[in-house]
């Protein structure tokens, strides 16, 4: 072989490693990578507060990336890609599709990296546990407040988040649900429109909802960005706080509306909890100690009359000053 050749190619080598080497911190703390679906919504800059509170407690380094946008699937799968190529000792997940990041997560674990799933489900057994909300009794609670908010009878419409999302659509379903079960002199004029990931795509399909149901008496959007854009629609068009409106998730914004008596119940989780489940799990996982395969955080149903409760404020009002250390 050329003696120069050979050089440039043990170089090559050297420059490779590296990259499928374990992904260490310069203290040889063990690095968790924390994957949200977005990272611009208050709702996972509590996941992350709660990561970062676990992952100080428990000695490891967690490194926080996500896709900027919530409907971004294939920046989300190049992330988990890129952190499969670090070699990272564990990786929290919340997949934006329920399908769309199984072969990924599958490569993670054949690689030895544990996967712990939070928020959203993902149609895999290979998950070293699932850390959510109920989302399907989340609608639940949701479609029982509005069946009383209406008395029971009445006309609503229900915005819907983004196809594929399991977490949405299992509220969407609990919500419907119970709606046509146990309220069966509701009529809902639509049920298959979208927000989409933003607060402006939610902006956008309530408006027109609002439009095409001039008679609509009841509204529930299924998350934070469809919740805030319903918001504005309803403000807008001069018909907040004359419409009973039940939204999912919580944020300054919305809280505001709350108490402004324009957003008649909010459906609220626990993300700083999930966000520190994740990691302590797959701390445990790693140290080869039990994980529980399935661990429900809770939701609740926050109304005028409760929210200065001083359990509801602390969900609605979650601590982030961990976040700027």
């Amino acid at each position: 072989m050329n003696p120069r050749l050979g050089l440039l190619l043990a170089f090559a080598l050297i420059l490779f490693v590296p990259a499928c080497s374990s992904d260490k911190s310069a203290s040889g703390k063990r690095v968790i990578a924390v994957i949200p679906k977005g990272t611009t919504h208050e709702f996972w800059k509590s996941i992350h507060a709660g990561a970062k509170v676990a992952a100080d407690e428990l000695g490891v380094e967690i490194i926080w990336k996500g896709p900027l946008r919530e409907d971004d699937r294939n920046e989300q799968i190049k992330v988990v890609e890129n952190f499969n190529m670090r070699r990272v000792d564990g990786i929290v997940l919340a997949p934006l599709d329920e399908t769309a990041l199984v072969k990924v997560c599958q490569e993670s674990r054949d690689l030895g990296i544990p996967v712990v799933i939070v928020d959203s489900s993902l149609k895999w057994d290979g998950m070293a546990s699932f850390i959510a909300t109920d989302n399907y009794q989340g609608g639940v609670l949701a479609g029982r407040e509005m069946g009383r908010l209406l008395d029971g009878k009445g006309k609503l419409v229900m915005m819907r988040y983004v196809e594929g999302s399991a977490s949405t659509d299992k509220r969407e379903n609990g919500f419907l649900e119970t709606i046509t079960a146990e309220f069966p002199d509701i009529e809902v004029l639509s049920s298959n429109q979208y927000s989409g990931a933003t607060t402006e795509g939610g902006y956008s399909t309530s408006e027109a909802l609002l439009a095409a149901h001039p008679d609509v008496e009841g509204v529930f959007a299924s998350n934070e960005p469809g919740a805030s854009g319903m918001l504005g629609a309803l403000k807008d068009s001069g018909r907040a706080g004359k419409i009973h409106f039940v939204g999912f998730d919580a944020s300054e914004r919305l809280n505001k509306g709350l108490r402004d008596g324009h957003i008649s119940a909010l459906i609220i989780q626990d993300p700083v909890r999930m966000g520190e489940l994740g990691v302590r799990s797959i701390v445990d996982f790693l140290d080869g100690k039990k994980v529980e395969a399935h661990i429900d955080t809770g939701c609740v149903v926050v109304t005028p009359e409760n929210v200065d409760n001083p359990e509801i404020q602390a969900l609605l009002s979650p601590d982030l000053s961990v976040l700027d250390d």
